[in-house]
């Protein structure tokens, strides 16, 4: 089989067990599968820096092969060609995240023709799952060491101060 490299990119702030099925399934398809650290586009200020993202993606995957961490600050399909990556895979929660998917997947077409976008979708369990809904649920005390790993777990403990819900 010849090696097969795929990128995952994404802003990962903070990544999710949503985002480990993708990776988990994606290394069933491609020999080798880079996760792209990106910027976080049209999204809020990120809770962690770029470098703090990475150190944390580096610490979850450690044991998965065929896996690399990177960080680019620019477009996607820049980092594509200068790396020889055959696809791009994205992840789909809801149908909503779909129109959005796939204006971004024409524009990188025409951007790198020869880059294929590959749209996974997101395990039954955990297409609700997302890093802002995570940051928010833990702020205001919900539990949500089931849909995260436990190093990111023990970082939004470090990172976000508790919040009381005003009901109780």
């Amino acid at each position: 089989m010849t090696l097969r490299t795929a990128i995952y990119p994404g802003s990962f702030d903070p990544i999710t067990n949503g985002h480990l099925d993708i990776l988990d399934r994606t290394l069933h398809v491609f020999s080798e599968v880079t996760i792209v650290v990106a910027g976080t586009g049209g999204k809020r200020t990120p809770l962690f820096t770029p470098e703090e993202r990475v150190e944390i993606i580096q610490e979850v995957i450690r044991g998965r092969k065929g896996v690399k961490v990177d960080r680019w600050p620019g477009l996607i399909m820049d980092y594509a060609h200068q790396h020889k990556v055959h696809a791009v895979i994205r992840g789909l929660r809801a149908a909503s995240d779909f129109e959005y998917e796939f204006m971004m997947a024409s524009m990188n077409k025409r951007i790198q023709p020869d880059v294929e976008t590959l749209f996974m979708m997101t395990s039954q369990d955990l297409y609700f799952v997302s890093s802002s809904m995570i940051k928010e649920l833990f702020h205001y005390g919900g539990d949500v060491s089931a849909y995260v790993p436990p190093v990111v777990f023990e970082r939004l403990k470090r990172k976000i101060p508790l919040k009381m819900s005003s009901s109780s």
